[in-house]
């Protein structure tokens, strides 16, 4: 694996008696894509604010560019960014007028030229003075990750990134996502539940359940694993329990 850009290790997030996430290690090398899976409740979300230093891991490390987040939060959090289609933008400003704020938060050089850029790459230019509460979700979810994408971040978490958008814009989501990484390098963790984005983007994939990690591998690797035909079928089983309970569980 190339030198890893984040590592978690025996990972633990605790509400009061229930483990939401017990016992996660994993990491992810320079420019990788790590596909985070499960059903509604796996712990995916939680893993990932712990990530952006949102909630206080109960034990366990957090380490980014070879850093400890907790540490080093600040300094960490300048050089990741993060998408999610559950997250909103404010509804009162201009496309460019939000882009703007977020850049200068960054401190992004040449902030207009980066602006025009990003909002090319997800084809949205024409949206450029359109006020962000007026768009479309397909739109709103492009926006977020030309926000995310503005600071040309090292590390990048995409939450459900092609959530709400129909199969025509996803695929180009998804291929400027690919880009993003051929181009700048970025290393990616990629949530979604639209297997189809997992087996094209993600080089690797954890499949959680109930906190912890149920298998890990490439997506090939994992359909093996399980014997089934497809990813979907792999989640679709995941999700409904089956034989999980008795199944061995990755350390």
């Amino acid at each position: 694996m190339p030198d890893p850009v984040l590592q978690v290790t025996d990972l633990v997030k605790r509400f009061g008696d229930f483990a939401a996430v017990n016992g996660v290690s994993f990491e992810i090398g320079k420019g990788q894509i790590l596909g985070l899976l499960g059903a509604n409740g796996a712990g995916k979300t939680t893993v990932i604010n712990m990530m952006l230093g949102l909630i206080t891991p109960s034990e366990g490390r957090i380490q980014v560019f070879g850093k400890d987040l907790a540490a080093h939060r600040i300094e960490i959090l300048r050089r990741m960014n993060f998408c999610s289609t559950y997250t909103q933008l404010p509804g009162n400003l201009l496309v460019s007028q939000n882009l703007k704020v977020f850049g200068l938060l960054y401190r992004v050089p040449d902030l207009e030229r980066r602006i025009d850029e990003v909002l090319e790459l997800l084809e949205i230019s024409h949206l450029k003075k359109r006020v962000s509460g007026h768009l479309s979700a397909g739109e709103s979810t492009r926006l977020n990750l030309c926000k995310a994408l503005l600071n040309r971040p090292e590390l990048l978490l995409l939450d459900e990134p092609t959530a709400s958008l129909d199969p025509d814009i996803a695929d180009k989501v998804r291929k400027a996502v690919k880009r993003v990484r051929e181009e700048d390098g970025a290393t990616m963790l990629y949530t979604s539940h639209n297997m189809r984005d997992v087996e094209e983007v993600c080089d690797q994939v954890i499949f959680m359940h109930k906190g912890k990690i149920l298998h890990f591998g490439t997506p090939a690797e994992i359909v093996a694993h399980f014997q089934e035909k497809s990813l979907e079928d792999v989640f679709i089983r995941v999700a409904r329990g089956g034989d999980l309970e008795t199944a061995k569980l990755v350390d």
